[in-house]
């Protein structure tokens, strides 16, 4: 997560040797391990379980990527990711915003799971969190998790520089739509179902739900430019005219629009910023014509196995047949 276009930490990093193999070295030789800044380092040092937590939000950004992405020609593979941080494309913007709804997501979610020492359930005022918590629930704590990602990521005021200012506000885009997926849920307690008593907690929307958000905005995302506002003498990110807005005041990116500055390759031949779609599957159907960018696509059959004829035995196991079927695999000409 290179964030703010700032910090050392850049996004997705290797992750370096596994969890597993850092045993016995401690809480500060997994944060050594990371690409993090020293003020990050820091921080991480000081935070008994925020290395693991910052592992899992890695994870979960790549993987809710690939899977949104999984039918485009830019399909978010590790390949390239470098060359393209440090372009202003779309597809910059969906990750940084990804990351940092990741790594909020994943905050939010060890401090209720009990996997940070110094943040626990949910406290917000008006709900009754503490009897949530004597029945075994526990709310997820965005409040503390957006308050120290701030932190972390130390967003400064960054003057005419306009791509700091887009990755910024990306950044902000992403935690925004993992707090609009916080919901108020609650559940009953009394005899026989009655709802005598009622415990309230928040908790987050599935990490999935975001990711779809997100796809939504960079299908949506606004190209912008830097523009003065002499009201207050500084510049600020300007977006292209709405109907019925002044034309001397372009108008600024809403907070929910993902932003970019340049327009995006093509993503279809091999480049430094992906390897193209060369061998891509495809649905004939579907995507096949838009992600072979007219190259056309080779048909390739092949026998697949599945289980099949499952029967439940008794008393505790699942017992299946093994069928073969014949599949038909479309992928991208060279």
């Amino acid at each position: 997560f290179s964030l703010t276009g700032k910090e050392a930490l850049t996004h997705f990093p290797s992750l370096g040797p596994s969890p597993s193999s850092a045993q016995g070295r401690g809480h500060v030789k997994q944060c050594d391990l990371l690409q993090l800044s020293r003020k990050q380092k820091r921080l991480c040092r000081r935070e008994p379980g925020l290395a693991e937590t910052l592992r899992d939000s890695i994870r979960l950004g790549i993987m809710e990527c690939q899977f949104q992405f999984r039918s485009e020609r830019w399909n978010c593979s590790l390949e390239g990711r470098t060359s393209l941080l440090k372009r202003g494309f779309k597809e910059t913007a969906f990750l940084y915003a990804v990351s940092s709804a990741a790594l909020t997501h994943s905050l939010a979610r060890a401090c209720s799971a009990g996997r940070m020492e110094r943040c626990t359930c949910d406290d917000s005022p008006g709900l009754e969190n503490r009897k949530a918590w004597q029945w075994g629930v526990c709310g997820d704590n965005l409040k503390y998790s957006t308050k120290f990602l701030k932190k972390f990521l130390g967003q400064k005021r960054i003057g005419k520089d306009l791509r700091a200012k887009v990755d910024i506000h990306n950044t902000n885009v992403g935690i925004k739509a993992v707090k609009n997926g916080l919901k108020t849920t609650c559940k009953c307690h009394g005899v026989s179902g009655s709802c005598a008593v009622r415990t309230c907690w928040k908790q987050l929307s599935p990490f999935h739900e975001i990711g779809r958000l997100l796809k939504l905005r960079y299908d949506d995302a606004v190209k912008v430019f830097s523009t003065t506002n002499d009201a207050v003498g500084h510049s600020e990110l300007a977006g292209p005219q709405r109907h019925g807005h002044p034309p001397r005041h372009p108008p600024a990116p809403r907070p929910t629009d993902l932003v970019y500055v340049e327009d995006s390759p093509s993503f279809c031949r091999p480049s430094k910023y992906s390897l193209g779609t060369a061998g891509r599957t495809c649905s004939r159907e579907g995507n096949c014509d838009s992600m072979c960018c007219g190259r056309g696509y080779n048909t390739q059959s092949r026998l697949v196995t599945f289980s099949c004829h499952c029967q439940v035995q008794w008393c505790c196991y699942v017992e299946c047949q093994q069928c073969m079927q014949e599949e038909v695999v479309y992928s991208c000409k060279q």
